[in-house]
């Protein structure tokens, strides 16, 4: 715990001008963001004494370990600033709400040639119109599928497009009038995107002007005597009138307006959205957050409306939106909504009429939603909780171990061995710092064992050595120790970089659990001890009698089969397993496709296979002359020297062995090579599927 004062900035340091700030901790992890009118007066508030400030705000202050500021010129800039940073370094202590659900939306694709009308969910697309979120997606598909009657928009899927103007046939929507049948040129691109823009319009609340057209040619029909037109256009009518139907009006002036209602505790708070457009409820949302700070309810809004609206443009910025309390200060906030539309939004709080009455059945639903939550998390944060107790006690820790790193060797029969690291917090996996890694035979500069041969206590003492060298490297980057070190291990979703955002290896765990017994158990702690950490505890977990194992110790540590904590080293272990097993499929299935060639430079696949076409296999490209694979079409002269040169520097090959029959081939299947030419022999993967570890 660290003493504010330690790096309490000194006095007349802060500027009394708006900017943002951040607070590091000791990792210099960022772990809070804030934006302020006067950063000298709002710092001020965090270096008081420590039982005057909030139990939350205290725990920040006293767990970070140094701040820094960047002043800018308006509230607006350090509100878009602040906005930015959140979402780059993730910080703890900020309010990060969760989706409670994956949202569908109706998506009009209109920058594709032909739009089309689907389902999305996800990340939103440049070019794409967008309606909703919605509930359930057959609640899409039931709008759609009235509205298709009108405006037969293609559905259809780029293969299936394809397909039918390819053959000259329409899909079976194109035959029953639910599609205009772009595909077969029943109509132009510009008469289908004019279907999708009415489409789009009808949508977007715009409904009268298309039932008074439809009901204007409908008496036209009927006049003329056109019966059967005139029924067509009045099922029209009834389609379109029953999907509006799925929407209630909720507010009669037609108004675009989104309305934020929030639901709070001490611990916890909910946000609902309602998306009304044209005066219809068009789509709903809801969000949750722990309260990580104090907070008030129009901060809780504040960030509500970052999240909402941080990546949004145009449009789907609404002309007003409706909260039950506004930020302080309310201006930046309305400007910076007012620039991400393009023209006025105005922010206010529901006084009286229709507006109130919806924005209480907004907070109805938000109020629903925090009890739910709270019910399904109740059993699953007891459950983690009672886990990492039990943990704790079983191992003799001093606490429980909130972070958990536990690491698996995988291998076939010696070769292609690889190790994986998996990472739970608080009982939960962290798949952004999962690791892999290569197991090279070395550690540093030091060689431990020859051949391919390796087992898995050495391959553990390995791969551990090389991941806490790399926590120390990383930890000690002020400059007492060397931190030109080469990257250890490589992430499954991507780098970061070391500027407050994970790094690589840069936090250790509670608790390091190995896939096995004392001798990997022993191996870990070796390299532990050799590298002087001695803070960290290490146990392991026997799959045969599920036992777990702690160093020094002759007899196991034995946890009841309904243990809490048992279950949860199980999970920890099995996902070791499964991370390392897939990226050891990954390796050995590159080997069994690599060829000699593949180190020829500027040969591509189309060349290596007309050499193997011309050639009949890599046996007879070997003895090939030069002059022969010039005969190859593309090939010069120059490549086939370097062709040759290869050829004769790649170990001979092998002869390939039938397995089912035992018989020696003495032709090469062509591009069945193993690693350095060799060929694969038939059904060997299968074969010894069940010796990977």
């Amino acid at each position: 715990m660290a003493d504010p004062s330690s790096y309490r900035p000194k006095p007349g340091e802060i500027p009394d001008t708006p900017g943002v700030y951040r607070f590091r901790d000791e990792h210099r992890r960022v772990i809070y963001v804030g934006k302020a009118k006067s950063l000298r007066q709002r710092l001020a508030n965090y270096f008081q004494d420590l039982a005057s400030l909030h139990p939350r705000t205290r725990t920040m202050v006293t767990t970070a370990a140094s701040v820094e500021w960047t002043v800018v010129s308006t509230e607006v800039e350090a509100l878009q600033l602040e906005y930015s940073w959140i979402k780059e370094f993730d910080p703890r202590f900020n309010v990060k709400y969760r989706d409670d659900k994956s949202y569908p939306y109706l998506a009009v694709t209109m920058n594709e040639e032909f739009p089309r009308v689907q389902v999305m969910r996800g990340q939103k697309r440049k070019g794409v119109r967008y309606f909703g979120p919605y509930g359930h997606a057959w609640a899409i598909r039931d709008t759609v599928d009235l509205l298709l009657r009108v405006f037969p928009v293609r559905t259809c899927s780029a293969g299936v497009f394809k397909n039918a103007a390819r053959t000259g046939r329409p899909c079976l929507l194109g035959y029953i009038g639910k599609c205009s049948a772009p595909c077969v040129d029943r109509v132009s691109a510009d008469e289908h995107r004019d279907l999708a823009e009415d489409f789009c319009d009808f949508m977007a609340g715009r409904t009268g002007t298309y039932i008074r057209r439809l009901e204007q040619q409908m008496t036209d029909a009927a006049e003329e005597m056109e019966y059967e037109r005139a029924a067509r256009l009045r099922d029209d009518i009834g389609a379109l009138k029953k999907a509006m139907e799925k929407s209630a009006v909720v507010l009669a002036d037609a108004t675009d307006a989104d309305l934020i209602a929030v639901a709070e505790d001490e611990l916890e708070a909910a946000v609902q959205i309602f998306h009304v457009r044209g005066g219809r409820v068009r789509g709903q949302r809801g969000w949750v957050t722990d309260k990580v700070e104090e907070i008030t309810t129009g901060a809780l809004v504040e960030h509500a409306l970052q999240q909402l609206y941080g990546e949004e443009k145009g449009d789907s910025v609404p002309k007003e939106v409706l909260v039950p309390a506004l930020p302080d200060p309310v201006e930046p906030v309305q400007e910076w909504l007012t620039e991400r539309r393009g023209s006025g939004v105005s922010l206010r709080i529901p006084q009286r009429g229709d507006k109130k009455a919806l924005m209480e059945t907004v907070q109805r639903n938000a109020q629903q939603a925090l009890v739910l939550h709270k019910t399904k998390r109740a059993s699953d944060l007891t459950t983690r909780s009672r886990a990492l107790e039990e943990i704790a006690e079983a191992l003799d820790l001093d606490s429980a171990p909130l972070r958990i790193e536990c690491y698996d060797i995988s291998h076939l029969q010696g070769d292609d061995v690889v190790a994986s690291m998996v990472v739970f917090e608080d009982g939960l996996q962290r798949k952004s710092e999962y690791r892999r890694f290569q197991i090279k035979g070395r550690v540093g500069d030091t060689q431990i064992w020859h051949g391919a041969g390796q087992d898995d206590v050495r391959s553990m003492h390995e791969v551990i050595s090389r991941r806490f060298r790399r926590y120390l490297a990383e930890k000690e980057k002020t400059g007492e120790w060397v931190d030109d070190l080469p990257e250890e291990g490589t992430p499954e979703n991507g780098l970061k970089d070391d500027d407050g955002r994970p790094k690589k290896f840069a936090y250790p765990p509670q608790l390091v659990v190995v896939d096995g017994g004392q001798p990997q158990v022993a191996a870990a702690k070796k390299a532990l001890d050799e590298l002087g950490i001695d803070d960290i505890a290490v146990c392991g977990l026997a799959k045969r009698l599920e036992e777990v194992w702690l160093p020094g110790d002759d007899d196991p540590v034995v946890l009841p089969r309904t243990s809490e904590g048992l279950y949860l080293l199980q999970r920890v272990r099995d996902e070791a397993h499964r991370f390392a097993i897939t990226y050891q499929r990954t390796k050995r299935a590159q080997r069994f496709r690599s060829s000699p060639l593949d180190d020829v430079p500027g040969l591509g696949d189309t060349r290596k296979q007309a050499l193997l076409k011309h050639f009949g296999s890599l046996k007879k490209l070997r003895s090939a002359t030069i002059d022969q694979i010039c005969e190859v079409p593309g090939i010069g002269r120059k490549t086939a020297e370097t062709i040759a040169v290869a050829l004769a520097q790649a170990a001979p090959a092998a002869p390939a062995v039938n397995t089912a029959t035992g018989e020696i081939m003495d032709e090469e299947e062509p591009g069945t090579t193993g690693s350095g030419g060799e060929p694969v022999t038939a059904g060997a993967p299968d074969e010894r599927r069940g010796q990977e570890t």
